[in-house]
């Protein structure tokens, strides 16, 4: 099943908060007894700013414990309602450079998220910015695959003794019923959302979908047609809509950091027929030239 996941899910609802006129040595005490690294600051039901160990302690090393919080509070506070999907928080924290998001309904605080409560859920590309594709590369048409079938389809910018940063591929297959119907038994995933038409009408989605899975296996696919012979160490996902039978999907990867030893990370996302983002997240590959040479 493929459902995105709001912060409601994931945040933590015991958030410490102080008023603005209450001194530095206080939101101290709090933030050491409750071992948290900030406390909220909330002026009758809105929040009007955030205090953080760094504020505190650069207070207290400067003997100023009797400083009033709104002196060294962070102001204005950026905050995300509890409907606010992972992904869209966590690129706010990106986009805005801040580690804590207060979560509030209406003006009532309600929680608080932080980069370590999403890190379980959205990959850590999501902090960062989606390179762009560099199609200017040079066209590697010959991969080292068993076979290729009529539907498939594949444009790989690269050379053909390895890869590098800037190295990219993009793969698209059509997702028929027969596929989702045979990934069911090969896999075991009997989920009736994929395979059943009465069950899946009556779900969210109306109708069945593919198993997030083989949607994702894709990415392997895209993979395998870069250049040389191409390891999978590691592979982190994040869903963000369903995808239909006999939808075309198409993966796209690109080279982004060489981590040494032959290691690469890639980003990776997946868009559907309409070009729409279903999967994104990123994989860490070995790659080794053809032939273990």
């Amino acid at each position: 099943m493929v459902v995105p996941i709001p912060v409601r899910d994931v945040m933590t609802t015991a958030v410490r908060t102080i008023t603005p006129e209450q001194p530095a040595r206080v939101a101290a005490r709090s933030l050491a007894s409750a071992a948290v690294g900030s406390v909220v600051v909330v002026e009758g039901d809105e929040v009007v700013g955030i205090v953080t160990s760094d504020d505190v302690v650069g207070c207290l090393a400067e003997g100023d414990g009797d400083r009033p919080v709104r002196e060294i509070q962070s102001s204005p506070v950026v905050t995300v309602s509890p409907d606010t999907e992972v992904g869209d928080a966590a690129r706010l924290l990106r986009e805005e450079g801040i580690k804590k998001l207060p979560v509030c309904e209406g003006n009532e605080l309600v929680g608080i998220v932080t980069v370590t409560d999403l890190a379980y859920y959205a990959p850590p590309m999501l902090v960062r910015s989606r390179p762009r594709l560099d199609e200017d590369r040079p066209v590697f048409t010959e991969p080292d695959t068993a076979y290729e079938l009529a539907d498939w389809s594949f444009e790989s910018h690269g050379v053909a003794d390895g890869i590098d940063v800037g190295d990219s591929v993009t793969f698209a297959k059509t997702l028929t019923e027969e596929d989702v119907e045979l990934f069911g038994e090969i896999s075991g995933d009997t989920n009736r959302l994929h395979l059943d038409h009465a069950f899946a009408a009556d779900s969210r989605f109306g109708r069945r979908i593919a198993h997030g899975s083989l949607v994702g296996s894709a990415i392997s696919a895209a993979l395998a047609r870069l250049p040389g012979v191409i390891i999978y160490l590691s592979q982190q996902l994040r869903y963000t809509a369903p995808v239909d039978l006999d939808e075309r999907v198409t993966a796209h990867c690109e080279v982004v950091e060489a981590l040494g030893g032959g290691r690469f990370r890639l980003s990776t996302h997946v868009e559907d027929g309409d070009g729409e983002t279903v999967i994104e997240g990123e994989a860490t590959v070995l790659s080794e030239p053809r032939g273990g040479e």
